[in-house]
C-alpha cells in the first residue's frame, strides 16, 4: 500500500447512485424508492468490496438521504461500518468520524438552484442557495465539519453539475460523473458501477488533496420556494434578516454555517432543545422505512 489511505470514511446519498432517475425514487417509501435503495446498496457494495481488495483496513459508511436508512446493511461487506440514521456530534448527522483519514461522497447531488440532476442543498424547500455570490452544494458544508479532524476529501461522484461544482471548491479532488441525461434504458450499471468503484481505488493515492477549509465570513442568502410568507415565517423563528423570499445568513465560519443551515431547514427551537430525544424518534421512523422497503422490495422483484 505504500502511503496510501488506509482508513475511509464514505458519505452516500441517493439523487447520484444508479437508482435514482426522478423525483419519486429519492421519496419515502415509493416503490420507486426501494428499487433505488438496492441500487444505491449496490453502488456503496461495489465500492467497499474494491477498497477493501486494495487494502483499505477500515470502512465507515455514512448513510445520508433523507432518513439515513437507505441502504440495506446485508449487502455490504460486514466488516464495513454502517452509520444509519443521525447523531447531533461530534460531526453535525454523523457523529464520531472514528479516525478516518479520507472522506469519499458517493451519489451525491448539485445545489439549490443550478440545474444538476434533482439539484438541492439539504432540503428541496430551498430553491436557490449562494453563499458569497455562488451556489453552495452540500459537499462544502459535510467536508467542512470533517476538516477538524485533518479528514481530507480525495473522490466524489455525481452528477456532472455536482462533479463540476465539488472540483471547483474541493481542490485536487477526484471525480467520477453519472450521466442521467439518456434515461435508466440506455444505462448500463454495472458497467459504470464497476468503473466507479475502479476511480475509488485509485483517489487512494491522492496525496494532493487537503482537508476543506475556507476562510470567511460566510454571507448566505436563501431563497424560499415556498415565497415570501414561508420566508418571513423562519426568519422570524431564528431571528435571520429577510427580504422577500430571501432569507439572509452571515456567518463567520463555514461550521457555524452549516449549524444555522440545520435550524432552519430541519428544526425548531422546541425540537432543538430535546434534540436527543427528537433524534431517537426520527430514526426509529427511519429503521421502520428501510424494514419496509426490504419487504416491498422482495415483492416488486418478484413480480
Amino acid at each position: 500500500m505504500g502511503n496510501r489511505l488506509t482508513h475511509i470514511l464514505i458519505l452516500a446519498d441517493l439523487e447520484g447512485s444508479s437508482g435514482c432517475w426522478r423525483y419519486r425514487a429519492s421519496s419515502f417509501l415509493t416503490d420507486e424508492w426501494c428499487r433505488a435503495c438496492l441500487e444505491m446498496s449496490r453502488d456503496v457494495s461495489a465500492v467497499v468490496s474494491a477498497l477493501f481488495k486494495a487494502g483499505v483496513k477500515t470502512i465507515t459508511i455514512k448513510d445520508f438521504h433523507r432518513t439515513g436508512y437507505n441502504l440495506f446493511p446485508e449487502m455490504i461487506d460486514s466488516r464495513a461500518t454502517l452509520i444509519s440514521g443521525y447523531r447531533r456530534g461530534p460531526v453535525p448527522g454523523i457523529g464520531n468520524p472514528n479516525n478516518a483519514q479520507a472522506v469519499m461522497f458517493l451519489g451525491m447531488h448539485a445545489a439549490s438552484g443550478s440545474d444538476g440532476f434533482l439539484a438541492h442543498t439539504l432540503t428541496s424547500r430551498i430553491a436557490r442557495l449562494e453563499v458569497n455570490h455562488r451556489f453552495l452544494a452540500e459537499i462544502e458544508l459535510f467536508a467542512g465539519s470533517l476538516a477538524p479532524w485533518g479528514i481530507r476529501p480525495v473522490f466524489f461522484s455525481g452528477c456532472p453539475v455536482a462533479c463540476k461544482q465539488a472540483e471547483v471548491v474541493i481542490e485536487n479532488i477526484n471525480c467520477f460523473p453519472i450521466d442521467k441525461s439518456r434515461g435508466p434504458e440506455n444505462f448500463d450499471a454495472r458497467i459504470w458501477r464497476s468503473a466507479l468503484a475502479q476511480e475509488a481505488v485509485k483517489s487512494l493515492a491522492n496525496h494532493k488533496a487537503k482537508p476543506y477549509e475556507p476562510v470567511g465570513p460566510f454571507n448566505a442568502r436563501v431563497t424560499m420556494r415556498d415565497g415570501e410568507a414561508e420566508a418571513a415565517r423562519l426568519a422570524r423563528r431564528w431571528k435571520f434578516e429577510q427580504a422577500g423570499s430571501q432569507i439572509r445568513i452571515c456567518s463567520a465560519s463555514i461550521h457555524q454555517l452549516y449549524l444555522e443551515l440545520i435550524r432552519l431547514c430541519y428544526l425548531t427551537p422546541t425540537i432543538e432543545k430535546v434534540l436527543p430525544l427528537a433524534l431517537v424518534a426520527f430514526n426509529l421512523k427511519g429503521r421502520i422505512g428501510i424494514i419496509r422497503a426490504r419487504r416491498r422490495l422482495k415483492r416488486l422483484l418478484q413480480r
